[in-house]
């Protein structure tokens, strides 16, 4: 059993980054069906007129479904074949089976028209197949170009998507490194086992920040996270700092972007806590409510404010509270689209920020 798994393994991997789409599906198959009638459409209303269109009409459905359907059973059964192949080769290869697809049926269809008296008078065999095949050529070569151009277009949009979640990421991991250090610096002398304990804290945090980004964490990992970060920070911030968790109900294995949490947190610490000369408390809510994932922080605002009022209501900070949040924002955005939602406001001496995605209880968007 498991030699045959490791076997289709490779054949599906290579088939997940195929230019044609996979013709096995109900929706391709669907697909297929009405834009083969509305070919049929065109042929009929192209044609010389005639007394019985409509029969005409059911004659010509009748052979573009079934070369259609023929053709994408053939491009069905060798998608994952046609996967190993070059780009060329495999355009090559789907080109000619469309063209003895065509060639094959159009030759069953005279003949079979033939016994049944439904040709006209005089029709040519030679020009009835030569005629099918140059219709066939040239939809089928527009085809293959749709769907070639079609998909080097999600593969730049996937590519430039990625490129801009790492390159987010990157700016984001700085405040990690400038924070722990200073107090695993200031915990060397005084006590080395809280500073490896400190630094074991670190390294899981780096781990998760060099992780590939197309990837996501569990909830519950992505908690754990935003714990260790806060273990480093009371070290270095001692009692100024007091958290509350309140979290209810919460899909603790749904699968999320990693460090969408912590980074807030982190923004609550350095603009709300550390700026006041006796610390403050920072909230750290989560809510899970028809398939909306709710976390929120809140912070006390500073003694004196450090920074100007963003538009959007954030307040910034020459360190980079407005593009931590930006990049919150965007990442957001990348994974789930306008269903994400990050929302800020101030209110009873309090800094509130908090994130809104669709999610299932798997991880998956609704």
């Amino acid at each position: 059993m498991n030699e045959s798994a490791s076997r289709s393994t490779p054949a599906s991997t290579l088939s997940e980054g195929f230019f044609l789409p996979n013709f096995c599906g109900i929706r391709m198959v669907f697909a297929v069906v009405v834009v083969a009638e509305l070919l049929a459409f065109i042929l009929v209303l192209a044609a010389p007129w005639s007394g019985d269109k409509w029969s005409e009409l059911g004659l010509v459905s009748l052979f573009v479904q079934w070369v259609a359907l023929v053709s994408a059973g053939v491009l069905c059964a060798l998608r994952p074949s046609l996967a190993r192949l070059s780009t060329l080769a495999a355009t090559l290869v789907s080109y000619l089976s469309l063209l003895l697809v065509t060639l094959v049926l159009s030759e069953i269809a005279f003949r079979v028209s033939g016994r049944l008296d439904l040709l006209q008078p005089g029709s040519d065999h030679a020009a009835f197949l030569l005629r099918n095949l140059a219709i066939g050529a040239l939809l089928s070569g527009m085809v293959l170009r749709y769907f070639y151009v079609r998909h080097q277009w999600a593969e730049q949009v996937t590519a430039e998507a990625q490129a801009r979640v790492q390159a987010l990421q990157a700016r984001i991991r700085p405040h990690f490194l400038f924070n722990s250090l200073n107090t695993i610096a200031a915990l060397t002398a005084s006590n080395p086992a809280l500073a490896e304990d400190v630094v074991q804290d670190l390294a899981e945090l780096f781990r998760v920040t060099m992780r590939d980004m197309r990837e996501r964490v569990t909830l519950e990992q992505e908690l754990n996270f935003t714990r260790s970060y806060l273990r480093i920070e009371a070290q270095r911030l001692g009692d100024r700092l007091q958290v509350d968790w309140t979290l209810k109900n919460l899909p603790m294995q749904a699968l999320v972007p990693a460090l969408v949490l912590q980074p807030l947190v982190e923004n609550a610490v350095y603009h709300g806590i550390e700026p006041r000369a006796g610390g403050g408390r920072v909230h750290i809510l989560g809510t899970y409510n028809r398939g909306v994932l709710r976390l929120e922080v809140r912070n006390p605002l500073p003694d004196t404010p450090t920074g100007n009022v963003g538009r959007n209501g954030e307040r910034t900070h020459p360190n980079g509270n407005r593009m931590a949040l930006d990049n919150i924002r965007e990442r957001l955005q990348l994974a789930y689209g306008p269903g994400a939602r990050l929302e800020m406001d101030q209110r009873e001496g309090l800094y509130r920020v908090r994130v809104l995605f669709p999610l299932s209880d798997t991880g998956e968007t609704p």
